[in-house]
C-alpha cells in the first residue's frame, strides 16, 4: 500500500500562486496515471487533474489555471495552481487512477484557502 503525503497548501489571496506536491512512500514509476483532487466543505471530493503518460486532463473549474506534472524519479506530483479564486478554496489530495478508480487510500490532504 502506498502511502501518500500532500503538502504546499496554504492561504493565498486571489489571482495569487500555489505549488502542491504530492510524495508517495513508493515508485510511481509504473502507474500510469496520477490525479489531484479537492473537496471543499459540505461538497464531494472531484477530481480536478489527471497525468496519465504524456497525457493531461483538467476539470472545466480550472483548465488554463492549474498544470499537473510528475517527477517518477522523486515518486513526486506536482500541481501549479494560478489565478487562484475564492472558489479553489478545499483541501487537495493526490492518488493513483486506474480505470477511473483510486487505487490507494487518501493522505491526509493540503488545505488551500483563497480569500482577501
Amino acid at each position: 500500500q502506498v502511502q501518500l503525503v500532500e503538502s504546499g497548501g496554504g492561504l493565498v489571496q486571489p489571482g495569487g500562486s500555489l505549488r502542491l506536491s504530492c510524495a508517495a512512500s513508493g515508485s510511481i514509476d509504473t502507474i500510469k496515471a496520477m490525479g489531484w483532487y479537492r473537496q471543499a466543505p459540505g461538497q464531494q471530493r472531484e477530481l480536478v487533474a489527471l497525468i496519465s503518460g504524456r497525457s493531461t486532463n483538467y476539470a472545466d473549474s480550472v483548465k488554463g489555471r492549474f498544470t499537473i506534472s510528475r517527477d517518477n524519479a522523486k515518486n513526486t506530483v506536482y500541481l501549479q495552481m494560478n489565478s487562484l479564486k475564492p472558489e479553489d478554496t478545499a483541501v487537495y489530495y493526490c492518488n493513483g487512477v486506474w480505470n477511473g478508480v483510486t487505487m490507494w487510500g487518501w493522505g491526509q490532504g493540503t488545505q488551500v484557502t483563497v480569500s482577501s
